[in-house]
């Protein structure tokens, strides 16, 4: 398995696609891993070369302690990239993994092309994700997963796909309670609503109709109200964007970085 990062602290990555292909890193959402993409990586691959990640206590890549922070979790994408060879990439990212790109794109804007920011916000209920850290951390993944699993996936896909359903609430129960909830914790302390006006490279920001957690109003709204250029395109999707239209996806993500 490639990892970058230091011991105790390594993040898994994977690299599919041409050596000479533009670059394309994917970024997962909190409660998954680098198979939330599995659906897109067959079209993305033949035109890019794909980089996936773990995030920070997500998949194979290694969990930590405490709270974690956006900057920090954007900062181990970049230490991916170097392991990786890439110097410079679109970034695409599903919740807080677009929440991650944002971080990227204001931290590092030479190294980041391009934006695909979806079912994601800058800023979300403090409240609420102060009050998920704690219940993980005092009862485990069993504490929230319905509350998540209700989010996650629409009522119509959860009744076609049952066994997809099945396995990402698998996936959510088998989690590291600690690496769900630093990664909560950094969802709860980020600050990158004020900074948007400074990312200067092209995005696009997708909503999902069914989407209850990241809804247009309020949060898909902001994001184009603040980056410059942000176009947009909405899905007939809830949160998990690429389990539920995994062809639309793909389409307007080519479409997008084509241009």
């Amino acid at each position: 398995m490639p990892f970058s990062g230091i011991e105790s602290s390594r993040i898994y990555w994977k690299l599919d696609g041409a050596d000479d292909a533009p670059p394309l890193v994917l970024l997962n959402s909190i409660g998954t891993d680098m198979d939330l993409w599995a659906g897109l990586l067959d079209r993305l691959r033949q035109t890019y070369r794909v980089l996936r990640i773990d995030t920070r206590g997500h998949g194979a890549s290694d969990v930590g302690k405490g709270d974690y922070t956006l900057s920090g979790l954007a900062d181990e994408v970049f230490g991916a990239m170097d392991a990786a060879g890439i110097g410079a990439a679109a970034v695409a990212g599903v919740s807080l993994g677009g929440m991650i790109a944002m971080a990227m794109a204001l931290a590092q804007p030479a190294r980041v092309s391009g934006l695909a920011l979806i079912c994601t916000s800058a800023a979300m209920d403090k409240t609420a994700w102060t009050d998920r850290v704690v219940k993980v951390r005092s009862e485990g993944m069993i504490g929230i997963v319905d509350l998540v699993m209700g989010r996650f996936l629409s009522p119509g896909f959860i009744a076609e796909e049952p066994a997809i359903a099945a396995t990402i609430r698998r996936q959510l129960l088998t989690m590291a309670p600690a690496g769900y909830a630093g990664c909560a914790a950094a969802i709860r302390d980020m600050d990158i609503a004020a900074q948007l006006q400074a990312i200067t490279c092209p995005a696009l920001v997708v909503t999902g109709d069914r989407d209850t957690s990241t809804p247009f109003d309020g949060h898909g709204d902001y994001l184009l109200a603040h980056i410059p250029a942000a176009q947009h395109v909405a899905l007939p999707v809830a949160h998990l964007a690429p389990l539920e239209a995994p062809a639309l996806l793909a389409a307007e993500l080519l479409a997008f970085l084509k241009d």
